[in-house]
């Protein structure tokens, strides 16, 4: 008989000296012992281990050539061995705690589920937010007008594409205000500048857009 604490289990005699034996379920530290017809065994400890799990990711969006860090939050992951972006492993895995772990985040496409595996297991994306969506690079095709005055104020539209997560707009360097309309369209404030040729770029969680020159005329 094999017992993991009071739980006796199926197991096979390999030889003399080794026995293969299924886990039964349980939690925390037991003892296992083998009978014999020649009495009990001492015991030795096996230690079980929850299944880990991830509540959040920061942040859920990054560029599809992979390569940025993302920090994973959850419970159960000093033991994390591997975690997968879909089926792509990370690389440069840091344990913080128990709590939390960073990765570099592999190349890949799409929205995929990340996922944590120790030896409890592998987590699931049956509770929280372990998704992560794939960007490509924002591009820049066209500026609407590409001119305005220097003093700023008008509606500049940019036309591209990867646009939707667009988180920053640029004249020169100087930021300014703007509105994602969709995936190929933003609409941006001009800030003042000085009268000349400034380079307009967009920003998304996947990198700046090649830059388009916006001329601003002499008021």
């Amino acid at each position: 008989m094999v017992r993991f604490g009071p739980n006796g289990t199926t197991f096979v005699i390999v030889s003399d000296t080794q026995i293969t034996a299924k886990t039964p379920a349980g939690t925390g530290t037991v003892q296992v012992t083998v009978t014999t017809a020649g009495g009990t065994s001492n015991p030795l400890p096996y230690f079980y281990l929850a299944a880990p799990t991830l509540s959040d990711l920061s942040p859920h969006l990054g560029p599809d050539t992979g390569g940025n860090t993302v920090t994973a939050f959850g419970t159960n992951l000093t033991l994390t061995n591997a975690v997968n972006f879909g089926a792509s492993p990370a690389t440069s895995l840091v344990v913080v705690s128990d709590n939390q772990l960073t990765v570099t985040a592999p190349a890949g496409v799409g929205t995929v589920v990340v996922t944590v595996t120790t030896p409890g297991g592998t987590s699931t994306a049956a509770t929280g937010n372990p998704y992560y969506t794939y960007l490509g690079a924002p591009v820049l095709t066209s500026l609407t007008p590409s001119h305005g005055a220097d003093v700023g104020g008008d509606a500049i539209v940019l036309g591209g594409s990867n646009l939707t997560y667009t988180d920053a707009v640029t004249f020169g360097g100087v930021p300014a205000s703007f509105a994602a309309i969709s995936d190929t369209q933003v609409v941006a404030t001009s800030p003042a500048g000085a009268p000349g040729t400034m380079n307009v770029v967009a920003h998304t969680p996947a990198g700046n857009s090649n830059a388009l020159p916006f001329v601003y005329d002499p008021s």
